[in-house]
């Protein structure tokens, strides 16, 4: 390998290794935020006490876990909290704007919560983070009913309604009913008296969320952030996770979701969202923001709900907020599951309709996720089992071909016998029944299963928070040794699935490196070096990535070693492989009539005639 290979594959290195620092904020830069992010929540905790916010204050009260509870708490000059509670959700609503405030998810604990043992609700977003209110525009002023104060006209065990008079008999009603056992409520917008004074089709529904920290890596959750949407006519579509993107509806919309790494609001509107004046947009915060370190980014969207008349209208919607669990998004059959980044095209069909299911069955059956996840590669590779068996005969065969092939090479050294010898290198290999190209099919077969396994496990709700062996969160990194100081381009610590990826990756690598060519061009990368190259690089890719997704790797690996041992030492003897393909070329050699020239054959006949005119001239 010469010097400018080798500076080629280290510029390969370091472009890589950039582009992975470029788009995720280092660890050492997020503790460094820490005694930041702990003043600000101290600030939002006295700011809570001040307005006489306590969230576990209604828990006090002798209710069942399972039933639904509205309360009303914060009493104050600008407006008062209140909730309603199922043994999913707790919802805080806030009587300025007669909107959501805050969501907890009772069955789920954030990170911190989990690691610390505590068993506190996880909070969604919290009072401030999020605003739901209508926009009306009127011929000398703007109402947007979050300005305004809303009285609790009607409450019951399962619902809340809240009303405001606007003056000159307008009003405005928002009503929210939550049902045992759901993540979502039900959300009902009414107007009366806009008559003559607006337009229907102006009046929109602003919804914008901020979505705080819940998860162990920082950077990953924020990096799969953003908006998705569901058009009538083009199906699903979202903005850009990697960083500021807005959008406006190209098409009616029958849902919007606002997407984080495991959980999601999705606000669906029964008639769907019109056209006109419904826009998307997502905003990353820059570097100093109060909230850089404590939320994900800003999710903001003006949504037309298409009332029909402003006298006397209502318009009705179902807002989930909930996991981003593929059993449970499914459940609605509104295609809420497309939200779930399990790739596209072939890679989504595989997750979806075999990996899914597959892995879904083996978690319900009461398998640890560890074992579930050892058993489903196990299976896996089961059915790649004759794929495996193919390429290792195909390697097999080139093995024995390769002293002739160097023959051939000995043979034509110059570069201007190059067309010949590859005619007759062809003419061997079809003598032979082999072919350097019989091992590719098999390899393409299994790429895609590699590839959209690589998608399924970040993506799997099943992983978080479950521990296996060393990792105490299988949805994320595991580590055996915290540096205390981060290492460019490491990282902070060492990932202990990663290793054990890396090394059986390398032993794959080592078994099967007599079968790889060496160049024959002066100036070609030697695919050897590059593919023991690879292992190394996985090393620091995957330290930050899934340990389900490391582990899962890991074991397919090791198997496809055990599996490539037994082939070779029990089912394939290659000597007697040997004399199959010499009796073969015997054959084809005592019969040269019988011989079929390919259609590629005969093309590089004629162009070796025709270079061989041009030496000639």
């Amino acid at each position: 390998m010469d010097r400018n290979t080798i500076i080629g594959l280290v510029m390969i290195g370091l472009i890589l290794s950039v582009f992975t620092i470029y788009n995720q904020p280092t660890e050492e830069e997020i503790r460094k935020q820490q005694q930041e992010l702990a003043l600000k929540e101290k600030r939002e905790s006295e700011k809570e006490a001040k307005n006489k916010v306590d969230a576990k204050k209604p828990e006090k009260a002798e209710q069942k876990s399972d039933a639904t509870t509205v309360a009303a708490v914060n009493e104050g000059g600008n407006g008062s909290l209140v909730f309603l509670e199922n043994d999913k959700l707790k919802i805080y609503f806030s009587t300025k704007g007669g909107q959501v405030s805050a969501v907890y998810l009772k069955e789920y604990k954030t990170y911190e919560d989990y690691k610390n043992k505590k068993e506190n609700p996880m909070r969604l977003f919290a009072e401030g983070d999020a605003v739901n209110q209508l926009v009306i525009p009127l011929k000398d002023k703007t109402i947007r009913t979050s300005n305004y104060v809303f009285n609790i006209s009607e409450k019951s065990d399962n619902a809340i309604e809240f009303s405001a008079d606007l003056g000159d008999g307008k009003t405005v009603t928002q009503r929210y009913e939550l049902d045992k056992g759901k993540y979502e409520i039900d959300y009902r917008v009414g107007m009366k008296g806009f008559g003559g004074q607006v337009d229907p089709k102006n009046v929109l529904l602003n919804w914008d969320v901020a979505y705080r920290k819940t998860e162990r890596l920082f950077s990953e959750q924020r990096r799969v952030s953003t908006i998705c949407m569901n058009y009538d006519k083009e199906g699903f579509d979202y903005l850009s996770e990697m960083g500021n993107d807005d959008s406006e509806a190209e098409d009616k919309v029958n849902w919007v979701a606002f997407k984080q790494s495991y959980f999601s609001s999705i606000l669906r509107p029964e008639n769907g969202f019109s056209k006109e004046g419904t826009e998307f947009k997502v905003k990353t915060y820059d570097e100093g923001h109060d909230r850089s370190w404590s939320h994900l980014k800003d999710f903001k969207s003006s949504l037309n709900p298409g009332f029909s008349n402003v006298s006397d209208a209502s318009v009705s919607f179902n807002w989930y907020f909930g996991p981003n669990d593929y059993e449970v998004l499914r459940s609605y059959n509104k295609e809420y599951d497309e939200i779930l980044n399990f790739g596209w095209g072939l890679f989504r069909w595989i997750n979806v309709y075999a990996v899914q299911p597959l892995f879904n069955f083996l978690v319900d059956s009461g398998l640890s996720l560890g074992l579930a996840i050892l058993l489903l590669t196990l299976i896996i590779k089961l059915i790649l089992v004759p794929v495996q068996w193919k390429m290792f005969v195909s390697s097999a065969k080139m093995r024995i071909m390769k002293p002739a092939i160097d023959e051939l090479n000995a043979k034509y050294p110059e570069k201007d016998d190059a067309m010949k010898k590859q005619m007759e290198m062809m003419t061997l290999y079809r003598e032979s029944g082999a072919s350097p190209l019989s091992g590719c099919l098999p390899m393409l077969i299994q790429m895609p299963i590699l590839l959209a396994v690589f998608r399924f496990f970040p993506a799997a709700f099943e992983l978080r928070q479950k521990s296996f062996l060393w990792a105490e969160d299988l949805s994320s990194y595991d580590s055996i040794w915290d540096f205390g100081v981060y290492i460019w381009p490491y990282g902070d610590h060492m990932s202990l699935f990663t290793l054990l990826m890396a090394g059986t990756t390398l032993v794959y690598t080592v078994m099967n490196s007599g079968n790889m060519q060496q160049p024959q061009q002066p100036g070609m990368p030697n695919m050897k070096v590059i593919m023991y190259i690879f292992p190394i690089m996985m090393i620091f890719f995957f330290n930050n990535y899934s340990s389900g997704l490391s582990y899962y790797y890991f074991i397919s690996t090791l198997i496809s070693i055990l599996i490539m041992v037994l082939i070779k030492n029990f089912f394939v003897d290659e000597e007697k492989l040997k004399l199959k393909m010499a009796e073969r070329k015997a054959a084809n050699t005592a019969n040269p009539k019988e011989k079929k020239k390919s259609k590629f054959q005969e093309k590089l006949e004629q162009m070796q005639k025709m270079q061989q005119e041009q030496i000639r001239i």
